[in-house]
């Protein structure tokens, strides 16, 4: 199979002026992108971004920052929910969400989209920063264990139950300044890796005033191979293929499916 690179979360609609230049390296690449969305405008603009660009999946979510104006409004989701491939960014925060008062609206908003995605047969992008455990109770709560868990962060024993449970996991650029993001990324079992950049904000979090590119997910596989022991060809080659395994026979994601395949 021909190789393609992996970005498995990245917020496409927050490009400004690079976005013809970010559209232009996903689809030279390729690199397969999935672009998750913060709420209901960000994924209609995230669709309208990637209209005419196939190699990008459009998902709608609502980020657990943006629960709370949106735990009364999910009813205003529902065309939205069933068209999207894959639904995300979605999850808990209560390490960078400061206001406890805000939670019970992200495990309502979270809820929700765990029973569509169980109930529509979808893979779920999840941010879990500070609440892996809760995350954990929901996806089993609502028999949900076809999930990407985004830049992984928490401990290591919910790490490991997370993988026992089916998980997928991103390891992103900040695998190259962390030794603890590195020390996760040795963790996680070969068949269970996938690659994002998180991008455009990824990059700019650890070097503010530089804008982050898709292409920045080769300097990932990069490093992941250093940290791995493997090569980057390699860790390229076992993320595409992940990504297929979880993927397969999911008549959501027939369209990229055929993609791959198409490059067999």
């Amino acid at each position: 199979m021909s190789s393609v690179l992996v970005d498995a979360h990245a917020h496409l609609d927050h490009y400004e002026a690079e976005l013809d230049a970010a559209l232009a390296e996903i689809d030279a690449g390729p690199i397969l992108t999935v672009a998750v969305s913060m709420d209901l405008p960000s994924y209609q603009r995230t669709q309208a971004i990637a209209d005419g660009h196939d190699w990008i999946v459009p998902c709608v979510g609502v980020h657990p920052w943006n629960a709370a104006s949106w735990a009364d409004r999910l009813d205003e989701l529902g065309d939205a929910v069933v068209e999207s491939p894959m639904l995300g960014e979605i999850g808990l925060d209560y390490h960078w969400v400061e206001d406890t008062a805000t939670y019970p609206a992200q495990r309502d908003v979270l809820a929700f989209f765990l029973r569509s995605a169980a109930e529509q047969g979808k893979i779920v992008n999840l941010h879990t920063k500070g609440a892996e455990q809760d995350v954990l109770e929901l996806l089993r709560r609502n028999e949900v264990r076809r999930a990407i868990v985004h830049w992984y962060s928490g401990p290591r024993d919910v790490l490991d139950d997370l993988i026992a449970h089916g998980c997928y996991f991103t390891v992103g650029v900040e695998v190259l300044t962390s030794k603890r993001i590195r020390q996760i990324a040795r963790r996680i079992p070969d068949d269970r890796l996938l690659t994002e950049t998180d991008n455009p904000g990824g990059w700019t979090w650890l070097y503010p005033g530089e804008v982050g590119m898709p292409s920045r997910v080769s300097d990932v596989v990069t490093r992941l191979a250093e940290v791995r022991r493997s090569t980057p060809d390699a860790v390229e080659n076992q993320v595409q293929a992940n990504f297929v395994r979880l993927i397969h026979n999911d008549p959501h994601m027939a369209r990229i499916a055929s993609l791959l395949t198409a490059r067999g």
